[in-house]
């Protein structure tokens, strides 16, 4: 389970990662077993590199913590390409349930601080009928 983890994860030696790297996260969740998919939707334009490190991030942590927590066979992972936002989801078929709501780890901590950093929202919970949700929308500002 260890080096699964570790494949999902990126060491910290390397260069920040963005939405370009995000079909590598997809790619090595699914040589991992997990029938991973993703989505793309929406004009996809420039964003602010602290945004596409952010939707990197979530991304990742989710896809880890299914990998860790979930008992799950499948992820998709949505990204909507708004004018005035970046909303990722990240969806899994596991174990949770609003009845077996888990305590956020470090890793939810985390990607909540993120996003608020940013002045976006997320919503991490369980599903009615089994599984999680991550959702972040990420706002983008075209002036900048």
């Amino acid at each position: 389970l260890r080096a699964t983890l570790q494949a999902l994860r990126d060491d910290d030696t390397t260069p920040p990662h963005g939405l370009g790297h995000v079909t590598v996260l997809v790619e090595r969740a699914r040589a991992l077993g997990l029938e991973a998919t993703l989505t793309v939707e929406g004009q996809r334009h420039d964003v602010p590199a602290a945004v596409g490190r952010t939707a990197y991030r979530i991304i990742q942590e989710s896809l880890t913590n299914i990998a860790r927590h979930a008992d799950a066979a499948t992820a998709s992972v949505r990204i909507d390409c708004r004018p005035d936002a970046l909303v990722i989801r990240i969806d899994d078929d596991g174990k949770a349930t609003p009845e077996t709501a888990p305590t956020p780890g470090v890793g939810l901590l985390g990607m909540g601080e993120r996003v608020t950093a940013l002045g976006g929202r997320l919503r991490a919970e369980p599903r009615r009928g089994g599984g999680f949700t991550v959702q972040a929308e990420l706002p983008v500002d075209q002036t900048a």
